[in-house]
């Protein structure tokens, strides 16, 4: 009989991949998310250099015996999707590619129980129990300890775990999200590291502003934070708008959310939305954009682009009369984006996840349009296809059919209805579609035309070869040049990138003429 082996080093190294910073900060942030998700009010950080230990402890709900047990095997949990932000205890699991042993006392009944876990091999990770656990959990908790192999490791670092607590778990510390948080947490969440506890520093700006987004005419915001605006620039990883999700920070700065004011590095903020808890990623370290998920995560950020419009037009810090001719020139070309890269899509399979297909050949996602019948608050949730937004009243409505994933996601459950908006109004409905968008961007220092951030094609209009575009009116042809490069990376070697711009080109030439003969 043969046996299936399974390389548990290479496994994991993909597992540490999957994450943007290093492994350190990895595995820090994914032990306290975890202690959150047991109900945690406290948690303690103690760092020994001397021993080369970091010892996380909580007072959360604790494990039994057999939940202990399960928590060895590899993506394993019994959690809810939606419900938290950790992910099948991937934090501990990590640390054993960087400790000679991992530690893990845990204490849900009368006798606390505790096991020893080393990576001794490729392909072996044994773990046994302890006959005497280290007694360093009180009357309810888990703690873990972390025998790192390195003596110099970034987690014996005592202003590190600090920071790394701030960067990622900022909301938490901050007493004006107490009440969106609140619902989600019993108590007050504290932080300790080596005795002292981490308190909240208020930042340092001229102005400030408050963020409030309302979705499905719920009295109770369902994001709630704030826009700053310094003097003098900001620190780099203060820079740019943050987004979180039961009090952890999921990603930051303007990308993501497609708008970028005047002075991008004098201005930052947060804003927390439990509700896009559910649109995690299978790693909570990003948002899935496809199928019901996907649409609730977009409505969430058409909203948040539009509160952050408003208050950046009050600053004097938005590109008004530039960014509205920069746009209409861009819609043409978001407009025939869609039918070249489905067709493109056949040749090039790393194009899918840029576009939703459906099965039997429809290609659109349906959600409630409305036209400007409507009256009170605006939410736009049309997905980007280079048409004027539609306002209506936003109306509580039930769950739209789930859509077939795309080839490259799973299909995945309805979400309820409360958290689906959807714009009602009288007015013919609007499918919506996938695809980019076109966004400019002022980067005179970068050689490059343009840059693809998620489904966000960033031109530079600070490069000489868009004023002579601009100049010679072939504003349309050099924004098709600058998608066709910077999709070209996502699809195909660096040998192949002349060959993918010249198929690209040749299929958005076709786009016009059909275009025309349809008209006719």
């Amino acid at each position: 009989m043969g046996q299936t082996r399974v390389d548990l080093r290479h496994l994991l190294e993909d597992l540490r991949d999957a994450y943007p910073g290093s492994i350190e900060e990895t595995i820090l942030t994914e032990i306290v998310a975890n202690s959150l998700d047991s109900g945690a009010s406290t948690i303690s950080m103690q760092a020994d250099p001397a021993a080369a230990t970091l010892t996380v402890m909580d007072d959360g709900s604790g494990m039994g015996r057999r939940e202990l047990a399960r928590y060895h095997d590899l993506a394993t949990s019994t959690k809810t999707r939606g419900k938290g932000i950790g992910f099948a205890g991937v934090g501990v699991k990590l640390g054993l590619l960087i400790c000679k042993e991992v530690i893990t006392e845990t204490r849900s009944g009368p006798v606390p129980i505790a096991t020893s876990w080393s990576l001794t091999g490729r392909h072996k990770a044994p773990w046994h129990w302890l006959a005497e656990p280290p007694g360093v959990v009180g009357e309810r908790g888990t703690a873990i300890r972390l025998h790192v192999s390195n003596a110099l490791s970034p987690l014996l670092d005592v202003g590190l775990l600090e920071a790394v607590i701030r960067r990622h778990f900022e909301p938490l510390l901050d007493p004006r999200l107490a009440s969106i948080l609140a619902p989600l947490y019993r108590h007050d969440i504290g932080f300790v590291t080596n005795g002292q506890a981490i308190a909240h520093e208020p930042e340092v700006a001229a102005e400030r502003a408050d963020l409030l987004v309302r979705l499905s005419r719920k009295r109770k915001p369902s994001a709630v934070g704030w826009l700053i605006r310094a003097s003098s620039p900001l620190p780099e990883d203060r820079r740019g708008l943050a987004v979180s999700t039961y009090g952890k920070v999921i990603k930051r700065g303007w990308d993501w959310l497609g708008v970028t004011p005047a002075q991008p590095d004098r201005i930052g903020g947060l804003i927390e939305a439990p509700g896009l808890a559910e649109c995690l990623t299978l790693n909570k370290g990003d948002f899935i954009r496809t199928g019901t998920r996907g649409s609730i995560y977009l409505a969430y950020r058409r909203t948040i682009q539009e509160a952050v419009g408003h208050q950046l037009a009050d600053w004097g810090d938005a590109h008004d009369a530039d960014e509205r001719e920069q746009r209409r020139a861009a819609r043409p070309v978001e407009r025939d984006l869609e039918n070249v890269l489905i067709n493109l899509a056949d040749d090039f399979p790393m194009l899918a996840s840029l576009v939703e297909r459906r099965l039997g050949g429809q290609r659109k996602l349906p959600m409630g349009g409305a036209g400007l019948g409507g009256r009170g608050a605006g939410l736009e949730i049309t997905l980007p296809e280079g048409q004027e937004p539609n306002t209506g009243r936003v109306e509580e409505s039930p769950p739209l059919p789930e859509p077939a994933a795309p080839e490259a996601a799973p299909s995945q459950p309805a979400p309820p209805a409360a958290e689906l908006p959807e714009v009602a109004g009288e007015g013919p409905r609007r499918p919506a579609r996938y695809g980019l968008m076109i966004h400019y961007e002022s980067r005179p220092e970068e050689a490059g035309l343009a840059r693809l951030v998620d489904t966000v094609v960033w031109v530079n209009d600070a490069h000489p070869a868009y004023a002579r575009a601009v100049a010679s009116r072939s504003e349309g042809y050099h924004l098709a040049l600058c998608v066709a490069m910077a999709l070209a990376p996502l699809v195909t070697d660096p040998g192949g990138y002349p060959g993918f711009i010249t198929e690209f080109l040749r299929r958005w030439g076709r786009a016009l003429a059909a275009k025309r003969k349809t008209r006719k």
